[in-house]
This record gives structure tokens, C-alpha cells and sequence, in this order.
């Protein structure tokens, strides 16, 4: 595939390279479709300067050089009409049929709506395209050759355009050319996105590159092919190739390797005619050259994810000069070179079983299902860079399936790979034979095997925090949200609270339902309920909510009155509090909320004892506020500017069970002089243990630095003040 363009192409020349390719292309419906694109972009031309039309000239070619078929050529010259000129879909489908209409519909971007940040634009227009692409794959394969075209003339846009439309290819686009198994297209991709992301880096290692690759290659090509004659494989074809410029960079910078220690840099390809030959070949590569360990990978009998088959070795000559040898089929390297477009079906030709298209496209709808079950558009974005990530590892079950993951997947994503029952059953897992921890990452080749428990039993919470694939976390959501809707409503609702207090948001009573019911009409929610439950199962993560939720809150802050104060200097306190109206009367602090200084306070006039001092958002304050005959015994309080007192506060740790915890804690509480009143430890479920505190405390101030202290002790999970 030509790498450059020098000189604007023409449609003669996209003519002449498609009867070249010998394809039985429907040149009558090309020609009706350049004719209209030609006519629509009239007049427009490209930021280089170039006419306009020359754009979808050359992403029609790229997709010739794929082989693809007559309808994809002709959505591709005219996959920007929509978008930028005055001829619709509708105009496109009458004139061409349904089918083409849907691939230029669904290759054209989305019209310009109003999003709030470029996440959820880009994860909307991601959201099309992958919608398209379950439907007909072709609309992806048109979509990155239109992007390699784009990043082909990029010099064209402004510095930060640049920069912005290479990381998107970099994390969105050059990853599904890889599941699509496109590796040429997947390459020039990530190079020309790193050339403008990291352009030093680029110019490093292109001049690390051996100049004299190609001699001491060739020399290599030619041992080979006479030592594979003499042993009865003829008629192979041996090619070589340096590898690309990115592919050296990431080992280069992200695993820290020097250029020296990259086995891989040089490549000798060879391709032959059936399975038994590449095995015998090699053999016979083997015996001539001395190959070094580890580095043999058999991905014949073991496909990648994305389909691709061949068999990998690296060696050292005499030159003490390593090369990494591939040995595969011709099916197998067409499969390699085009991915999924080598499988594409003509009308009159080759043909391809349906299944086996589904089964390579099953990805995108999994993805596309674990988004529905989630409230932000930006998760797609991070299942789409954990999902599609180059590197992926082979594990196998006790009765030798193989299971393909991405990188870094757990033995959890395991079990959900296997399926969903095994994955809300587990209990625990054994690698090689051996218990491991339920976080312990899956390694290429290891032996796993599931244990699970009950039926009845299901998954833990946590293990949203432990899983990779989206795949396991919409498995693990999908439980909760089904089997446990109450049990969620307690827990968002909790969750959401806890991070009120821990915001200091205290909320009127009056205000709350309203104020609740605005917070889940922001995040999507058709209820409060739907709000809590969706927090609680995991669909709507805490950070999304927080900045929607701080700027509901301040939207209420700003509408209320201001308080009308009390000048403290002019009335005496007790115990550090000013209650307003009444000067030296006895107070005593509520324990059902224990306030301390820093917490907003209101005052309750007892009969018998004095004033009692609760925090504002005290659920015992809204319940008494609604009766009549106790809303005028409330009146307001403030705490003293010269308050210096010890005031009691009650802290509960959840905390995974182990030896010499409470001591831990102690002497944390100990290091900060934080006097403990009682102390009370118990086990729980799944490992854990609860562990409850009373402690001295000054202020909240104070009482936010020791939760943040406790919060560093080692196995300490979360610390909630009640």
C-alpha cells in the first residue's frame, strides 16, 4: 500500500487500478457515483489546496488496493455528499439502492450537535459508526481508509487539529483495524499518529533503523530459499519487511527496552502452500539458524482474536544479527494482510460462511450491549481502549478451550469469558494447579481453572474495580442491576449521601426531594429510585455524577437567603456553640449526629435541658420540622470563633480481615495524639471485617485529616463517619 501521495489522483487512474485487479466491479454504478460526487464538490477544495474530489478518489482507491467490492467503491466517492453538499441520503438511495445508501449514512459523521465536551461528541459519533458497522461491516472498513487518507495530508491542519485527530486514531481507530485484523492500514496508521504526537521520537528511530537492513535481508532470503528447495518445499514465496516505526517505539519506550534488545526489528516472511509445509519449514529454518528462546509463538493452532494465523520464531545468524521468521499459508497471509476484507463476499465469486463473519464481529456488539447498560456515553471510549488493545494473552480451561483476553485481564474476566453463570458463581481460581488471588492478572499459556460455589451465590461490587473486559463488568452489572434492585437503591443511595457529607452539602429538608429529583433528571434518570439503583449496580459512576451534583448544589446555595448573623463578640457561648436569642443556657450535643465544629448546626429548645445541637442535614431535623408543634422550638446556632474543645465523633471502617489490623489502626490514631473512647472490631462476609470508632475530635477539619490517615492503613477499604 503506497504510503505517500505525490501527485492528485484521478478517477482514470482508479479506473485503471480497478480493471487491473481483475474483480468483476459494477463499473456503470462507479461511474453514475463519481459523476455525482464530482458534481456535488464542484468548486470545494481541501485546506492543501487540491480539489475536494480528489479525497474520495483516493479512499476509493486504498479500498480497490483491499479488494473490496463495487457498493463500497461507490460509497466511498461519495461518503462526504451527505455531510458537506445539498444531495441527501435520501437523493443517494433512490439513485443507488438501499444498500449503498446505508454505508455512505453510516460512514457520514453526525451533524453538529451541541455536546458538552469533545468525550461525549466522539463517543457519539463512535457510537454511530460501531452501530453501522454491526449491521455492515464495510461502513468501518470505508471509515479507516477515509481516516488513513486524512492522516496521509494532515500537514494540511492547524498544530492542534493535528495533534487531536492523530490520538484519536492512535486509541479509536488503529485499534479496530486490528480486530479487523488490517495490519497494513493498522500500521501506516499508528506511524503517521505518532510522527505528529511524538515527532522527535519518530525521527529517533527512523534513523536507528539500519540503512543496510535490506542487503543483509535479502542475503537471508536467498539462504533460505535454496536450503527450502534442496528439502523438497518449492515455490514458496520469501519477502521481508523492517518493522514499523511505531512497533519499535512502543517497545523502545513503553517497555523500556534499548534498541538492541527488539528481536523483531527485521523480518523474514515466508508463505507456502498447506499447514503441513509450514511446520516442516520450520524445522528446516531451525536446523540453519539458532533460535533463540522463548520466542517461538504457534498462532496456527492458536488464532489471534482477530484471526490471524502463522507461526513465529526468532533466530541469530552469523551476523549475530536477530530476525523474526514467519511462516504461514497464502489463505493466511491474505487473512493477515486485509483481515476481515479478504473474507468479503462478491456477488459472482468467492463466498464466505456468514458464521464466521458474525463470530469476528461479535466484539462490536458486545460492546455496543455494555453500553446500554451504562448512563455514561464516555464509557465506550475507555472499553474501546481496554477492549482493543494490540496485546492480548491466551489462557486455556482444564479441558484445553482456549480463551483469548486483552492485556491485563483477571482471572475474573476469565470466568466471565467462559460464561456468565461460571463468572456470578466464583469463588476463588487455581493457575497451573495453584490458589491464586481473585485480582491476579492472566499470563499467555497458563492452565485456569474456575472454582465456583452456589447457585444462589453472585458477584461482589468490588470486582467492578478488578475487571478489564467490558464484556465481565456488564455481566457483573447486569446481576446486580436484575437481581438485587432494592439492595442497589440502599447502596447508591448511601453512596451518594457519603459523598455529600464528605463535600459538606447539607441539603434543607424542604429542598431535598426537589433537589434530588433535578440531580436525576441531569444524570438521565427518569426517577430518583432509577438514580440510586443505577449508582448502586455501577451504571453511573461517582465521578460523573459529583460535577453535576456540586453544580446543583451551588445552583441551590445561590438562590437561598442569606442567614441573618449574629454578631458572636456580643453574646456569651456555652460549650463553643452561640445559639441565637438566648445567652448562657445549657447545651448538650445530639447523638444521633454528633456535630463538630465546622459542620453546619441548628439549635432544638428541650423541655427540661436546656438547647440540643444537631447538624442541619440530621435526618431527626427534617422528621421534626414537619410537625407543627415542633417547628418553632428550632432556632438557629453557630459555633464560636475560639472553640478548642474535644468533641466525640463515630468513624466505621470496612476493612479486609488479617492479623495485627486493630493494632494498625491504633497506632495510626496514636501517631496523630487522637484520643480512642471505644473500639469495636467483628468479622464479615467474603473476608472483611468491620471495625467500629469513637475518637476525640477538635473540628471537622481535623476529623477530615484523620480519615484520610486511616484510609492509607494497609487493607483498610473505606471509612464513613456515622
Amino acid at each position: 500500500m503506497e504510503n505517500d501521495v505525490k501527485m492528485p489522483i484521478t478517477y482514470e487512474q482508479l479506473k485503471q487500478d480497478m480493471i487491473d485487479s481483475g474483480r468483476p466491479y459494477d463499473f456503470a454504478m462507479v461511474d453514475r457515483a463519481y459523476a455525482l460526487a464530482e458534481s456535488a464538490h464542484s468548486g470545494q477544495r481541501r485546506r492543501s489546496g487540491e480539489p475536494y474530489i480528489c479525497h474520495p478518489l483516493s479512499v476509493a482507491r486504498i479500498l480497490v488496493e483491499l479488494g473490496m467490492d463495487s457498493e463500497s467503491i461507490a460509497a466511498a466517492l461519495m461518503h462526504d455528499v451527505a455531510e458537506d453538499t445539498a444531495v441527501s441520503v435520501d437523493e443517494i438511495r433512490s439513485k443507488f439502492g438501499n444498500e449503498v445508501a446505508l454505508l455512505v449514512d453510516g460512514v457520514t459523521k453526525l451533524t453538529q450537535i451541541k455536546f458538552s465536551n469533545v468525550e461525549d461528541r466522539q463517543a457519539e459519533n463512535l457510537r454511530k459508526m460501531l452501530l453501522a458497522m454491526s449491521q455492515d461491516v464495510r461502513v468501518m472498513i470505508i471509515k479507516l481508509c477515509d481516516r488513513l487518507h486524512n492522516m496521509r495530508t494532515g500537514d494540511a491542519w492547524p498544530e492542534q487539529k493535528r495533534r487531536d485527530k492523530a490520538l484519536e486514531t492512535m486509541e479509536v481507530y488503529a485499534p479496530i483495524a486490528h480486530r479487523l485484523g488490517i495490519s497494513n492500514i493498522k500500521e501506516e496508521l499508528e506511524d503517521r499518529s505518532l510522527h505528529y504526537l511524538d515527532p522527535v521520537g519518530y525521527e529517533t528511530i527512523r534513523s536507528l533503523l539500519n540503512k543496510h537492513g535490506d542487503a543483509f535481508l535479502e542475503g537471508v532470503c536467498q539462504t533460505i530459499r535454496t536450503h527450502l528447495e534442496d528439502n523438497g518445499i518449492e515455490n514458496a514465496a520469501i519477502r521481508h519487511r523492517v518493522k514499523s516505526i511505531y512497533g519499535i517505539y512502543r517497545k523502545m519506550y513503553m517497555q523500556n527496552k534499548d534498541f538492541e534488545e527488539i528481536y523483531d526489528v527485521y523480518a523474514v516472511r515466508i508463505i507456502i502452500n498447506s499447514v503441513a509445509e509450514c511446520y516442516t519449514a520450520l524445522g528446516l529454518i531451525h536446523d540453519m539458524y539458532h533460535p533463540l528462546p522463548n520466542r517461538f509463538k504457534d498462532y496456527i493452532s492458536t488464532p489471534k482474536p482477530n484471526g490471524y494465523q502463522s507461526l513465529h520464531t526468532t533466530v541469530i545468524g552469523r551476523e549475530a544479527i536477530p530476525f523474526e521468521v514467519q511462516i504461514r499459508t497464502w489463505d493466511m497471509d491474505r487473512m493477515a494482510e486485509y483481515g476481515i476484507a479478504a473474507h468479503w463476499k462478491y456477488k459472482a465469486g468467492i463466498s464466505t460462511s456468514n458464521e464466521k463473519l458474525e463470530e469476528r464481529l461479535a466484539w462490536v456488539r458486545q460492546l455496543l450491549e455494555s453500553q446500554r447498560s451504562s448512563v455514561d456515553a464516555t464509557d465506550l471510549l475507555s472499553d474501546i481502549k481496554s477492549d482493543l488493545l494490540p496485546e492480548e494473552v491466551f489462557a486455556f480451561t482444564p479441558r484445553g478451550d482456549v480463551i483469548n483476553l486483552p492485556a491485563g485481564a483477571t482471572v475474573i474476566d476469565f470466568a466471565y469469558a467462559i460464561h456468565s453463570a461460571v463468572g456470578n458463581r466464583m469463588i476463588g481460581a487455581k493457575v497451573n494447579n495453584r490458589i491464586v488471588p481473585i485480582d491476579h492478572q492472566v499470563a499467555t499459556g497458563e492452565i485456569i481453572e474456575i472454582i465456583t460455589g452456589p447457585e444462589n451465590r453472585g458477584p461482589s461490587r468490588d470486582w467492578l474495580n478488578i475487571v478489564k473486559t467490558s464484556e465481565a463488568k456488564n455481566k457483573i452489572r447486569n446481576w446486580f442491576k436484575k437481581e438485587r434492585r432494592e439492595e442497589n437503591i440502599v447502596e447508591g443511595k448511601e453512596a451518594l449521601e457519603r459523598e455529600m457529607r464528605r463535600n459538606l452539602m447539607t441539603v434543607p429538608a424542604d429542598q431535598y426531594d426537589n433537589f434530588m429529583a433535578a440531580l436525576a433528571k441531569r444524570n438521565h434518570c427518569n426517577t430518583v429510585e432509577e438514580m440510586y439503583a443505577t449508582i448502586g449496580y455501577g451504571g453511573l459512576q461517582m465521578a460523573r455524577v459529583l460535577p453535576k451534583l456540586k453544580d446543583e448544589y451551588n445552583r441551590l446555595k445561590a438562590s437561598e437567603p442569606k442567614p441573618v448573623t449574629v454578631d458572636v463578640k456580643k453574646v456569651h457561648s456555652t460549650a463553643g456553640v452561640v445559639v441565637e436569642g438566648i445567652d448562657n443556657c445549657p447545651i448538650k450535643f445530639a447523638k444521633c449526629c454528633s456535630p463538630l465544629p465546622g459542620d453546619e448546626i441548628i439549635g432544638f429548645v428541650t423541655r427540661g435541658f436546656g438547647v440540643s445541637i444537631h447538624k442541619k442535614d440530621c435526618g431527626n431535623v427534617r422528621e421534626s420540622m414537619k410537625s407543627p408543634e415542633n417547628a418553632g422550638r428550632w432556632v438557629r446556632a453557630y459555633w464560636a470563633d475560639n472553640v478548642r474543645e474535644d468533641y466525640k465523633a463515630t468513624l466505621e471502617l470496612v476493612c479486609m480481615d488479617r492479623a495485627n489490623l486493630v493494632s494498625d489502626v491504633a497506632l495510626a490514631l496514636g501517631d496523630m495524639r487522637v484520643p480512642i473512647y471505644s473500639l469495636d472490631a467483628r468479622a464479615a462476609d467474603q473476608g472483611r471485617a468491620r471495625m467500629s470508632l469513637t475518637i476525640g475530635i477538635n473540628n471537622t477539619e481535623h476529623l477530615n485529616n484523620v480519615v484520610l490517615r486511616l484510609q492509607k492503613v494497609r487493607d483498610v477499604m473505606s471509612v464513613t463517619r456515622i
